[in-house]
């Protein structure tokens, strides 16, 4: 996905991996590196994401969580 608007918010060097996306995202691994941080006193939501694009893949990630709990197949998301 390819951001053509958004800068990035804060300097990379003090970010820190989102444990929510790190925990349930399979892809988490191969994101961008911008995309898988929040900010240091982040607490782990999608608004917290340095990047549109993390912000994104964040709330996505959230709306399938969603989905599978209300579909009872939750052990496939993760």
């Amino acid at each position: 996905m390819e951001c053509l608007h958004t800068k990035l918010l804060q300097d990379t060097r003090t970010g820190q991996d989102c444990e929510f996306c790190r925990d349930f995202d399979p892809n988490f691994e191969i994101r961008e590196t911008p995309d898988r941080l929040v900010t240091p006193r982040g607490n782990n939501t999608a608004a917290a994401h340095l990047t549109e694009n993390g912000y994104v893949q964040h709330r996505a990630l959230e709306i399938r969580i969603r989905q599978a709990v209300m579909t009872g197949s939750w052990q496939h998301v993760a």
